[in-house]
């Protein structure tokens, strides 16, 4: 690509520029390659973005500069780029979110540096009923991303004694996100009822590996088990959303069983494609077998929350 060029994607004519600043200096990876990879990865990434309020980290100035989130759909946003008003009690305001619902769109956020692409877990056609449930593994300091590793299987097993399936992915930094599939009939309260009660049975499992603790300084070296972000508007890094660090990483799915030999540092924005083209889209049945979570809250001899 040369410094500026107008191309037309999909129908759409669109001015790509700046392509060759340099994002990531010490990899001397560029805006361009960036852009390349986002459009490439486009058609495994559609079905996770489609239809989702989207919240997107620019950084204009590379990982090493500032950066910001971005909610509301900037001045300058074609006409053409789909967007859904939803408003906040918290900012007493509407935002108009973006929706990555094809790939001209996909292609322009990459051309504004939007390096992290943050969706909402419910599709705006249901805001309150989300198509999974999340759980963030996030190792404090001292913990490292083999002890994430450990406490993602232990809590693969207490959902698996539940009778309840779950997908893995690297977050592209030093944790593990699991996904719950689940039916869009629960909303958020309960199924951040429900993972509460699933981090809290993981952590009794593993008490010097992981906590629940929320104040950093008293989570001693152990993982963070995160059901936190099961909440309206709170999101979580997309799969495949490339990461703002060095080597640019990747968010990448995994089987189950590569758990114990992965490391984040194999999946970035130069190796994902390949894995792709291998294994395809180890996440699309996230989208599709949604679960009920009534059998396994009776199980578990809880007051019903659903």
């Amino acid at each position: 690509m040369n410094n500026q060029q107008v191309t037309v994607v999909a129908g759409r004519q669109i001015t790509l520029t700046n392509l060759n600043k340099v994002l990531w200096p010490r990899d001397g990876l560029t805006k361009a390659e960036l852009i390349r990879y986002y459009a490439e990865v486009y058609p495994y990434l559609a079905e996770h973005l489609r239809h989702r309020p989207l919240v997107v980290t620019r950084f204009p100035d590379g990982v090493e500069g500032k950066s910001f989130y971005q909610k509301n759909a900037p001045e300058h946003t074609p006409p053409w780029v789909a967007t859904v008003p939803v408003y906040s009690e918290e900012s007493r305001r509407t935002i108009d979110f973006v929706l990555a619902n094809d790939l001209p769109t996909m292609c322009w956020l990459a051309n504004q540096a939007c390096i992290e692409l943050h969706p909402w877990m419910s599709r705006c056609d249901k805001p309150d009923y989300p198509d999974f449930a999340v759980i963030d593994l996030d190792p404090s300091e001292g913990a490292t991303y083999k002890d994430a590793c450990e406490v993602a299987l232990v809590l693969k097993h207490v959902l698996d004694q539940l009778g309840l399936v779950a997908y893995v992915k690297t977050s592209g930094a030093t944790g593990l996100h699991i996904y719950i599939p689940v039916k869009r009939k629960h909303n958020y309260e309960a199924i951040r009822c429900f993972t509460r009660r699933i981090a809290e049975m993981t952590v009794e499992l593993v008490p010097r590996k992981a906590t629940v603790v929320r104040q950093v300084k008293k989570r001693a070296g152990r993982v963070y088990v995160d059901y936190l972000q099961n909440v309206r508007g709170k999101t979580v890094c997309a799969p495949y959303s490339v990461r703002p660090l060095p080597g640019a990483p990747v968010s990448t799915p995994l089987r189950w069983e590569e758990i114990p030999d992965s490391h984040p540092g194999n999946f970035t924005i130069r190796t994902v494609l390949a894995r792709l083209q291998k294994h395809g889209d180890l996440f699309a049945p996230v989208l599709i077998n949604g679960q009920s979570l009534l059998p396994a809250w009776q199980r578990l001899g809880l007051p019903s929350a659903f």
